[in-house]
């Protein structure tokens, strides 16, 4: 995929210069050990015109992230929104995925960084994992522990164990990776949060070992308006193959219906799930369709 041409804009240290010409130190602490922040974030095409969806949100957790990784953040996060809709302006986008990272200069030692970089770019990109229902199998590799790490920020760094769960399942013949934290509870997919459908209940995992992903929480908030009981609590491989159905969900993959797990199919048929419901609700959200619920 072409993530750019000869006349893309990106917005990098606070100007905005063509992405073809855009220059990084190949000396930086980032490229050499992974040491950087990002987001993804989706630009929707609505009827009030193209919005961002969560922004706030979406950059509050990069400053986090920076934070909890002793990455400096002296950035203004109501600017970078606007300079966010700057750049999507510039390139004529108005479904857009960006993508905010905050890397660091060269610095050969293992220690914070004490500068930082910042770069925001966009491109048309559709749903990560297409409209076909997923078939996922467990993933030979954990998430890390979060005593190893700050598993809830966004790092990139972390997403090595995403790329290696990936890999494997796709060479296994699957679409998607679940993995399991370090006490084979079920965590994540690689790049998504997981939620399960049983007896008209949904359940998900606890933060702790996971992402805390934005679209996450907008499906709990979403389910309080739609009066669907959703739990938090810790599931493990068998309570995932013996539910009624389950979905994948996360900004670049919005809601992805899961067809089965380890060849083990989901019984509900679904377009009759909560999780279809959901992700029908979600659309019409993401879109500022007026009165989203009547769509169910």
């Amino acid at each position: 995929m072409q993530y750019y041409d000869s006349n893309t804009f990106l917005y990098l240290n606070g100007k905005f210069s063509k992405a073809a010409d855009a220059k990084t130190d190949l000396y930086g602490q980032s490229l050499h050990y992974g040491y950087a922040v990002f987001e993804g974030i989706r630009a929707y095409n609505t009827h009030n015109g193209t919005r961002v969806f969560k922004a706030k949100e979406h950059y509050e957790r990069l400053k986090r992230s920076a934070e909890l990784m002793h990455i400096p953040f002296p950035y203004n996060i109501n600017e970078l929104i606007k300079q966010t809709y700057k750049l999507l302006e510039k390139n004529n986008l108005k479904d857009a995925y960006i993508r905010p990272l905050v890397f660091c200069p060269p610095h050969m030692s293992l220690v914070a960084a004490t500068e930082a970089s910042i770069l925001i770019c966009a491109w048309d990109w559709g749903t990560y994992l297409g409209s076909s229902l997923q078939k996922v199998c467990i993933s030979s590799y954990q998430r890390p522990n979060p005593k190893s790490t700050h598993v809830e920020a966004k790092a990139s760094g972390h997403y090595v164990n995403s790329i290696l769960a990936t890999t494997e399942a796709k060479s296994k013949g699957y679409d998607e990776a679940i993995l399991l934290d370090m006490h084979n509870n079920i965590a994540e997919a690689s790049g998504a949060n997981v939620f399960m459908e049983k007896g008209g209940k949904l359940y998900t995992p606890p933060l702790g070992n996971i992402l805390p992903g934005i679209t996450r929480a907008t499906i709990i908030k979403l389910c309080k308006t739609l009066d669907i009981e959703c739990i938090e609590k810790h599931l493990s491989v068998d309570d995932l193959k013996s539910a009624d159905s389950a979905f994948l969900c996360g900004t670049a993959a919005e809601i992805a219906g899961i067809a089965s797990v380890d060849e083990v199919s989901f019984p509900a048929v679904w377009t009759e799930t909560l999780g279809a419901t959901l992700q029908r609700t979600y659309k019409a959200l993401v879109l500022e369709k007026q009165n989203y619920e009547v769509i169910i």
